[in-house]
């Protein structure tokens, strides 16, 4: 399976869908630092791939204005990134959609290329400019133009983030059918394990023709349990051996409620979200499609993500070993990784693993058997001599987890307590694991041939 970023997920519409591959499969986004190289950002537009307009009514007047959500995000918290100024182009829509600039846009005296003031640019993605799209008068369903962005922002390792001119674009269609959306939810954070949180779920159809009812999916990461339970839907729970995704909760629903055209139906009642007790970075994914064989109009407004960041915690722990050689004998001299929970701890925006874990070897020594899940790394900055390896470890961190890496080493020269170094810290490049309540033990020794 191919490497894919949330944020081409969001563009391309399959955000919901997206998010079982992106938490299972370890999909990653690109900014990885777990050789211990510097850190680095980088700046992305965050556009629709596809935008359907309205073709205008048979009987004369202009279509109807849609919505359309752009901005910027980048990828480092360990960063500040500021002043965000997003291009828009919008000279290729000429005869087939008209565009309303909000006031956050500076458009040109053609009104074709708009700069926008994103302002602080964050990590994870909100809206920050809403254009409004329209089909041109004469413009026939078909009909397709596209518009192009670059954007510049303040910040990173070198001052400044860019995205070229050309590398981001949203085709825009006239269509004609239903068009049914979720609104997004804002994130959340600090909340205590045990509550119970009801998703802001409506559906509301933007096209210009019905819905003859509509199909659900929702996912549910390890931490949350969906306590609603609608007849309408089947569920596959974390434990359910017959689950599409393993450690998470699958829903799927078909409701033949109508939806005309400007309607909004919310489900049978409130859609509640119980945060377990193993609760910390969770997400909430929720997809909606007309009933049928009916193609929506327009699916980036299909799936939404909802994170629920919970207070609460997780020990990383490692634990190494003394062991004992002869020059030329070769010895057993790994490490444990454990997770002492209560939480379990998965990177649910990107997918990538949380904890990477650093272990220099014993002085005199050589590796003759390496995990798979290491690999030789960059040497100790203060001794390049000492070969380094660097471990990962699944996707997702359970509670209780325990993983053992079983390093073997060639003894090539007896040094009395030839000491080596293992410590766990944070696969993203960060300075150090927020949600850890214990940082002395995620450091430990791996010790040959000691005298005492």
């Amino acid at each position: 399976m191919s490497s894919v970023s949330v944020g081409r997920a969001v563009r391309r519409g399959v955000c919901a869908g997206a998010v079982g591959a992106l938490v299972v499969a370890g999909l990653g986004s690109g900014v990885a630092f777990a050789d211990g190289s510097d850190p680095s950002d980088g700046l992305e537009i965050q556009a629709p791939y596809e935008q359907a307009v309205v073709v205008a009514p048979e009987g004369g007047g202009p279509a109807q204005y849609r919505s359309m959500a752009l901005g910027l995000q980048h990828y480092n918290s360990d960063f500040a990134v500021t002043d965000g100024r997003l291009t828009v182009d919008v000279s290729g829509l000429a005869g087939i959609a008209e565009v309303q600039w909000p006031d956050n846009c500076v458009p040109d005296d053609a009104g074709t290329v708009a700069v926008c003031d994103t302002g602080d640019v964050p990590v994870r993605y909100t809206p920050q400019v809403q254009l409004k799209l329209r089909a041109a008068p004469g413009a026939a369903v078909g009909a397709q133009g596209a518009v192009e962005y670059s954007a510049t922002a303040t910040g990173g390792p070198d001052g400044t983030l860019t995205v070229p001119e050309y590398s981001t674009e949203t085709f825009v269609t006239v269509g004609s059918g239903p068009d049914l959306g979720v609104s997004a939810p804002q994130d959340v954070s600090g909340v205590a394990p045990g509550t119970d949180l009801t998703v802001p779920f409506a559906v509301t159809n933007t096209g210009n023709e019905t819905a003859h009812g509509f199909s659900v999916k929702l996912w549910a990461t390890y931490g949350l349990d969906v306590a609603t339970r609608y007849p309408e839907c089947t569920y596959s729970d974390p434990d359910d051996p017959s689950g599409q995704y393993p450690d998470m909760t699958y829903v799927t629903c078909s409701f033949d409620t109508e939806v005309a055209p400007g309607a909004t139906v919310e489900l049978p009642e409130p859609l509640r979200l119980a945060v377990t007790g193993h609760a910390l970075y969770e997400r909430f994914d929720y997809e909606v499609e007309p009933a049928g064989d009916v193609t929506d109009l327009d699916t980036s407004d299909n799936g939404r993500s909802w994170h629920i960041d919970a207070d609460n915690t997780a020990d990383f722990a490692v634990h190494g070993t003394e062991v004992s050689g002869a020059v030329g004998d070769t010895v057993a001299a790994g490490f444990r990784f454990v997770n002492r929970g209560p939480a379990w701890v998965a990177d649910v925006a990107s997918g990538d693993p949380v904890p990477a874990i650093d272990y220099y070897l014993p002085p005199g020594t050589t590796a003759t058997s390496v995990p798979s899940t290491c690999h030789a790394a960059s040497p100790a900055a203060d001794d390049p001599a000492v070969p380094h390896y660097v471990c990962t470890l699944p996707t997702w961190t359970s509670p209780d987890l325990k993983v053992a890496f079983p390093f073997r080493l060639r003894v090539d020269q007896v040094v009395p307590d030839a000491t080596g170094h293992v410590t766990v810290r944070p696969y993203d490049g960060s300075s150090s694991f927020a949600f850890d309540p214990r940082v002395k033990n995620n450091s430990a020794q791996v010790v040959v041939n000691p005298s005492a």
